[in-house]
């Protein structure tokens, strides 16, 4: 058997492995594992799953004595549980409870319950992770139940009583936040409350006493399948029903804009016409709030990643998108100051936004309304934001509002005395600074308006 070189995220777990074959993933399944996934087979498991759009499709590609092959179905850009806005969060636990539920009923059980085995693909959660089912074993705990609390209720409680913010953690606890470290930063409140008392400050002491080893299965010796069903139905339900209490200064930026409607749809049709143009089929967005331009195109895009660093926006936009069955659209949260980085062992478990971004390789970058909070918020140099958007883009199309525009203004006055560094800005030093990385397409300034929309080509040889 030739030894296949294994996917740096893919070493926990010793039912098999992913590894990268031309540019496909596939994986290996190992001997340990066989008669599990012959059963998950035969009993329709997979089928039913794939079918409902629950678990990534596969294909069987070879099968012999010491591994099977199966090629799961493409996605062209996973987004980790530190880039999902809130309800983006609850989907991806209300998945896993419900896959957990189905699993009981057909005699098997999820063995872990990490966050990470969930992406988002065609407009909603799906669970990735062929090899994390298992047989059930009658009158025995979920094996996974402490993880789904660390990986999935802990953070989305956190953030019910703290901001969106916190959901940022599991980038920092990617073995999931750990349930002592929830329960302190918790209200006293949640003590009197018999639910989350059991779930979280309970569960917290049986992990102190029991040390480290704990799993979270010495709490009940024994629990029958209604049992267990009838903890998943309660999690489930009070999963559902949490909300964040939050506001956010570009949860509404539409409403706020100073564009009249007429330059607005000056700029959707600039931004529609070249995006035509160019045949683009993936595109990115980059602070693209809700995602309106992306609505505006009218080019048959496969893929439309949106990403804003304002959780209610992505929030907003995924909203859209389950109403509008828009597949094609996938939203996440991300900070252009502070893109997401490589994190886990040897710093290559979990891939870095420019990574991703870079194998996705989109025909066309949108950066709207961003340059100017790059610059005078973030201190980005012209020189450095265009050698960032070179180092990914095919293709750019950047709107810059000039000094006299109102956002501008505002920033520039909340510089006080150190107002006077900031006279670099301005389309001059702009143009000078991105003509290095990027041939000038177009431009055109939009009517009644102080902004500037270009289309920049990138230079040969610098992606």
């Amino acid at each position: 058997m030739t030894t296949k070189q294994t996917h740096s995220s893919s070493f926990r777990d010793p039912s098999g492995y992913i590894f990268t074959d031309q540019g496909r993933i596939k994986r290996v399944i190992n001997p340990i594992y066989f008669k599990q996934y012959q059963a998950l087979k035969d009993s329709g498991f997979f089928k039913t799953l794939f079918k409902s759009g629950l678990l990534i499709a596969h294909e069987e590609l070879s099968a012999s004595e010491e591994e099977i092959i199966i090629a799961p179905e493409s996605i062209p850009f996973i987004t980790y549980p530190y880039e999902w806005s809130f309800n983006q969060y609850k989907e991806a636990a209300l998945l896993t409870l419900k896959l957990q539920k189905f699993c009981l009923e057909k005699g098997f059980s999820l063995k872990d319950a990490s966050a990470f085995n969930v992406t988002f693909h065609n407009g909603k959660a799906i669970f990735i992770d062929t090899l994390s089912f298992d047989f059930y074993e009658e009158n025995t705990p979920w094996r996974a139940y402490k993880q789904f609390v660390t990986h999935f209720f802990g953070p989305l409680l956190l953030a019910h009583f703290h901001g969106s913010e916190v959901l940022k953690l599991i980038s920092n606890f990617i073995d999931g936040i750990p349930v002592k470290t929830v329960a302190s930063m918790l209200p006293f409140k949640t003590k009197i409350n018999p639910f989350l008392y059991s779930n979280i400050h309970l569960l917290a002491k049986f992990e102190s006493k029991h040390n480290e080893d704990y799993k979270g299965e010495a709490k009940v010796t024994a629990l029958s399948k209604k049992g267990q069903l009838n903890i998943i139905e309660s999690l489930y339900n009070y999963i559902k029903k949490l909300e964040l209490k939050e506001q956010s200064e570009w949860g509404d930026y539409y409403s706020k804009t100073n564009y009249s409607d007429d330059a607005f749809n000056l700029k959707a049709d600039l931004i529609n016409g070249w995006v035509n143009q160019l045949n683009a089929k993936t595109a990115i967005d980059v602070g693209g709030n809700d995602g309106t331009f992306v609505r505006r195109i009218t080019a048959n895009l496969d893929q439309a990643l949106v990403c804003d660093i304002d959780n209610n926006a992505v929030d907003y936009n995924y909203k859209q998108i389950k109403q509008n069955k828009e597949s094609f659209i996938t939203p996440f949260v991300l900070d252009i100051l502070n893109p997401s980085a490589a994190v886990g062992f040897n710093n290559t478990e979990r891939f870095s936004f420019l990574k991703r971004i870079k194998d996705f390789a989109p025909d066309a970058t949108l950066a709207l309304a961003v340059i100017h909070h790059m610059s005078l918020s973030g201190n980005i140099t012209f020189d450095m934001s265009a050698a960032f958007f070179a180092s990914f883009s095919k293709h750019l199309i950047i709107e810059f509002p000039k000094r006299g525009d109102s956002w501008v203004e505002r920033l520039l006055n909340s510089k006080g005395e150190f107002k006077d560094h900031f006279n670099f800005y301005n389309s001059s030093q702009f143009e000078d600074a991105y003509t290095k990385y990027f041939d000038l397409v177009e431009q055109h300034d939009i009517k009644n308006t102080e902004r500037t929309l270009y289309l920049f080509k990138v230079k040969s040889g610098l992606n």
